[in-house]
């Protein structure tokens, strides 16, 4: 089925930031940071490695699972569902909204990622004004929200994330979208690669690994960040830690920032591609 020009727009700009990720050049500074984390893990024996890594992807796994069959991502689920309908009274489950246009769709989803930037953006904030307990649930409640918002913009765009392809690919997308910029055109490309050009596949056939040192850099810049925040949480200003906040919220929010684009680009890539070869 030939796009239309409206398709044809989007798909240029997926093109276009494709093309920026790949000439994204990271500082001096970014790059040393990087070698130095990658030559820190490859200190430890190899054997020792894999276990560590292995270890983190079934945990990565199951809190995947397990937010993907809450409560509260089910009435989610039902809200995109509701706001689809608002379009077209035909949609009664998640492969119905492929139905919709890009645009309609487009805004589902800019709706779902609004929301929890913001969330993003008020954890953070919490976490640089709270105690010890606050900043030490800071990083899981990342992943979490990270985590949600790449099932959210995957089920908008009309994928269910209950088979072992979805999920496997929406953590693989939630792993590129918290990899440092310079390594994520690369990463996507080979993403692509293990994308199928139609819709169906049941299992994935792709590397199953999510970690490794690259990877590694989210929770050492989480560290980084918990140590400001500590240094900087008895400046107060009108008995507000302003400062401290400020390092949460941002961070945070730019993380999700990250995240929501780079999910959301996939699953426009992959709804346009799934009408091109219709």
């Amino acid at each position: 089925m030939p796009l239309t020009n409206r398709e044809i727009e989007i798909w240029n700009e997926i093109s276009e930031w494709e093309e920026k990720l790949n000439l994204y050049e990271s500082t001096d500074f970014s790059s040393l940071y990087d070698k130095w984390v990658e030559q820190g893990f490859s200190l430890l024996p190899q054997d020792k490695q894999t276990q560590f890594f292995a270890k983190l992807d079934t945990w990565l796994f199951h809190l995947h699972a397990m937010i993907q069959s809450s409560q509260i991502q089910m009435d989610a689920r039902d809200r995109i569902l509701g706001s689809a309908r608002v379009f077209s009274e035909d949609i009664s489950s998640i492969p119905d909204l492929q139905k919709l246009t890009i645009d309609q769709l487009n805004y589902i989803a800019d709706q779902q990622i609004a929301k929890y930037r913001l969330f993003s953006f008020a954890q953070g904030g919490a976490s640089g004004s709270g105690g010890i307990l606050m900043l030490g649930g800071d990083f899981p409640a990342m992943l979490a929200i990270n985590l949600r918002i790449v099932q959210l913009i995957a089920m908008t765009y009309g994928y269910e994330v209950n088979t072992p392809f979805e999920m496997m690919t929406a953590l693989k997308v939630f792993r590129i979208g918290t990899l440092p910029k310079r390594l994520q055109g690369a990463a996507w490309a080979e993403l692509l690669q293990e994308t199928p050009e139609e819709d169906g596949e049941y299992f994935y056939q792709g590397s199953e690994d999510l970690t490794d040192p690259a990877w590694m850099k989210l929770p050492l810049n989480q560290l980084l960040k918990g140590a400001a925040i500590t240094l900087f949480r008895k400046k107060l200003f009108q008995g507000i830690p302003l400062i401290s906040m400020s390092i949460g919220a941002g961070s945070n929010y730019q993380l999700t920032r990250r995240v929501s684009e780079f999910a959301q680009k996939y699953y426009q890539y992959r709804y346009l591609q799934r009408k091109r070869v219709e």
